[in-house]
């Protein structure tokens, strides 16, 4: 069983950046992938970016290519994402998840993912 909890949202200007944090408590094996997604009010969950846990590959949104970096601390069992010039349709409530099975372009199904976190509220101001 894991346990995520995302910390680092918060009300920033049109143009600047957040990094959101994700701390997970359980064993996270090296063929998992840690993944994003957003949710804003009256529209569904959609993907923001996912990595192996073990490295290498990362998949983002077309929306937030360029703009958003995901990484992960293993020893820490923690995930990032780095969010630079955001937009105010960047408002959303984030959640990380995490896949024990997903790969490739697998992982931009929330379908995939086992475990969730709370969710944390980002909010970009024009």
């Amino acid at each position: 069983q894991v346990q995520l909890v995302e910390s680092g949202g918060g009300l920033v200007q049109a143009g600047g950046s957040l990094r959101l944090s994700c701390a997970a408590s359980g064993r996270i094996f090296s063929n998992y992938a840690m993944g994003w997604f957003r949710q804003a009010p009256g529209k569904e969950r959609e993907f923001v970016a996912a990595r192996n846990w073990s490295g290498g590959s990362t998949y983002y949104a077309d929306s937030v290519k360029g703009r958003f970096t995901i990484s992960r601390d293993t020893a820490k069992n923690t995930g990032d994402v780095q969010m630079n010039s955001l937009k105010p349709e960047d408002t959303a409530v984030y959640y990380c998840a995490v896949s024990r099975y997903c790969t490739g372009y697998g992982c931009y199904a929330s379908g995939a993912y086992d475990y969730w976190g709370q969710g944390t509220q980002v909010t970009v101001s024009s």
